[in-house]
């Protein structure tokens, strides 16, 4: 692929990813927040550091993103039971409907904006979800 080709599919896969970010059930939520719950309602409770890792950030700042969720309510610490020394992050029931309305919203202006569009370049879009899917795992 060209590299004017590759260029435009990113800026083109950013906006979009942008765009959907823009779409969440509680704009006061930060995207690093938003995410820790959506890991936490998807993994179950993890360690602070085990979604430091997993979120790709340094443990301070997950400790700050942790917290700030925790004076939310939307999750909870509690010692983990194979490790006193160590702290689970639970996602509690106010996380969990956040990250459910924030997925609504989400799929649904998605849904709208493919909507728009005809049948070829929805499966088109099909395909190369597959493909990104693939490339994102890689």
């Amino acid at each position: 692929m060209p590299a004017l080709q590759e260029t435009e599919l990113r800026v083109s896969l950013m906006k979009v990813a942008r765009r959907l970010r823009q779409q969440k059930s509680d704009s006061e939520l930060t995207d690093s927040q938003m995410s820790v719950l959506a890991v936490l309602d998807r993994a179950g409770a993890l360690t602070p550091r085990a979604l430091a890792d997993f979120e790709r950030v340094q443990p301070p700042s997950m400790t700050r993103t942790v917290a700030a969720l925790a004076e939310r309510g939307l999750v909870d610490r509690a010692p983990d039971p194979a490790d006193g020394r160590q702290v689970l992050v639970r996602i509690t029931e106010a996380g969990v409907a956040a990250v459910t309305a924030t997925r609504r919203q989400r799929d649904a202006w998605l849904a709208g904006r493919l909507a728009e569009l005809d049948p070829d370049d929805r499966a088109v879009l099909a395909r190369a979800s597959q493909i990104l899917r693939r490339i994102a795992e890689s």
